[in-house]
């Protein structure tokens, strides 16, 4: 056969990582049809443009739509396919004519708290060597397996994620949280020049994709890594993901049966029931890409575990389990819990 699907990237909120994601669905494609052929074609949405651009301020936010609009007038105009997404990034409405086809197998959901090393800074500031640039005395540094609670009074968080805000507060409200944007690299390297932050919050999905990786005794390293940054993996309890985190999802036309059948084959089950269970649950919320909610869903045999927290004045969670079959259903039903408590 020598028809071909032509993937979409988007390059939202750091073109590294899209490209990255989308490397891996043209891989899974290569290797599960061999006998077709797949293209690339790269696509800069509206979001990634004002994402970089001076009316990005800090404070200011970006409608999630935005990262895929692009992307989609390419599908219906029959110019891709597929369009590539980071799950959490997509609409819970899509468009008429499109659907989520399918989401690959999920990455690790967790959150990665991020922080300089204190002996490393520490050694710089007084060898004044190659490395040294004027300034780093004051930035302060810890021992590896810092956590949130070990964060000392006051300490300043960078993060631009409201969910991850809230969730911060509730744990330790003296901590001051600060805007932080830019993709993955600028963020870590305004952290290791910047006396303004003591630690930063990413996905470690995110991370991984870029091939960075967290020693066993905590250590950052990669390429655009800079020297002496630790990392601390926070647990589920502390730190819940947004919803579809760790995912990516695969958009296509409603009515093309072609990459239907294509996208059953691409298609992790268990993932998919969970994440629309997630989906289904800030789609019953009204939340939006900026919304202080988090939920996550994880499979066991025929059943779906789903946890969410809210935000309204204070910290609320609620959690059920059900049919694996059903995820709407279950969505639905926590987000009611939440809506509606006692």
């Amino acid at each position: 056969m020598s028809e071909s699907y032509r993937t979409v990237v988007v390059a939202s909120r750091g073109s590294a990582l899209a490209l990255a994601q989308a490397q891996i669905v043209l891989d899974q494609c290569r290797q599960t049809f061999p006998g077709l052929r797949f293209e690339l074609k790269i696509i800069k949405t509206t979001g990634d443009k004002l994402q970089t651009a001076s009316l990005a301020r800090a404070g200011t936010s970006l409608p999630k739509g935005l990262f895929t609009k692009e992307l989609e007038i390419a599908l219906l105009k029959g110019q891709a396919d597929m369009a590539v997404h980071s799950l959490k990034d997509l609409p819970t409405e899509l468009p008429a004519g499109l659907k989520l086809g399918a989401v690959l197998r999920r990455a690790d959901v967790r959150d990665v708290l991020i922080y300089r090393d204190g002996a490393h800074f520490a050694g710089l500031a007084c060898s004044r060597s190659a490395d040294w640039v004027p300034g780093q005395s004051a930035l302060r540094g810890w021992q590896p397996k810092l956590g949130l609670e070990d964060l000392p009074q006051g300490a300043v968080l960078g993060t631009s994620s409201t969910r991850r805000q809230a969730q911060i507060k509730a744990l330790r409200p003296d901590v001051h949280v600060a805007e932080l944007r830019g993709n993955v690299p600028t963020r870590l390297e305004k952290l290791a020049t910047r006396d303004q932050l003591d630690a930063i919050v990413l996905a470690l999905a995110g991370l991984s994709r870029l091939n960075f990786q967290i020693s066993p005794d905590g250590r950052l390293s990669g390429d655009a890594v800079p020297e002496g940054l630790l990392a601390t993996v926070l647990p589920l309890e502390v730190m819940l993901p947004c919803v579809g985190q760790g995912a990516i999802g695969i958009e296509i036309r409603s009515d093309d049966e072609r990459l239907e059948t294509l996208c059953v084959r691409l298609n992790h089950y268990n993932t998919f029931q969970a994440v629309t269970a997630e989906r289904a649950f800030l789609r019953a919320m009204g939340g939006g890409c900026q919304s202080p909610v988090a939920a996550y869903a994880e499979a066991h045999e025929d059943r779906l575990h789903l946890r969410a927290v809210v935000y309204s004045q204070r910290l609320q969670r609620a959690e059920a389990i059900g049919s694996i079959k059903h995820p709407v259903e279950l969505g639905e039903r926590v987000a009611a819990r939440l809506k509606h408590p006692g």
